[in-house]
């Protein structure tokens, strides 16, 4: 995805947020990971980027450890910062290069928790948090279970359908 420009104003002046996080694609569309140092963020992405491709798009790798935001014309975009990009930590290999999403549009935040945090049915609507300025749907996830890479792109595929209800587009 090429850059954004906001508004009129040129592209060096385009307000940065860098939040601690991993982040992850689905086609256009994006999720922050966030949770403590060791809490699975990483391997949740590794495990999440091993999906085929299906109807919904591929899985994309946007940052791992630093997450850039901007407003872009259809919301918060998330891309790596420049030092960053294509990184990613796996644990017990060291750093290792992926391919990456230069950017995408930020459509969930998972909070990587204990697997007796996560409610057995999330709130009707879902929790909210606001990062950058915009509110996003939030939901939590336990990152160790099998099935977690299949709950994230089941959560990215619901935010975004609720996303193009809400303004019609996505």
């Amino acid at each position: 995805m090429a850059r954004e420009r906001s508004s009129n104003r040129p592209l060096t002046q385009v307000r940065h947020d860098t939040v601690h996080g991993t982040c992850v694609a689905l086609g256009p569309c994006a999720a922050l990971l966030r949770g403590k140092s060791g809490s699975g963020k990483s391997d949740l992405a590794l495990r999440f980027l091993a999906l085929p491709p299906s109807e919904d798009g591929e899985t994309g790798l946007v940052a791992d450890d630093q997450v850039r935001l901007h407003i872009g014309e259809d919301g918060l975009i998330a891309s790596p910062p420049e030092a960053l990009a294509g990184l990613m930590e796996v644990r017990g290999l060291g750093i290792q290069s992926f391919p990456f999403v230069d950017g995408a549009r930020l459509v969930l935040v998972c909070d990587l928790v204990a697997a007796s945090d996560v409610p057995r049915m999330p709130p009707d609507p879902w929790d909210r948090t606001t990062i950058a300025g915009t509110a996003l749907p939030a939901i939590k996830l336990a990152p160790f279970e099998a099935s977690a890479p299949l709950k994230l792109k089941l959560a990215i595929v619901a935010a975004t359908a609720h996303l193009r209800a809400a303004n019609n587009r996505v």
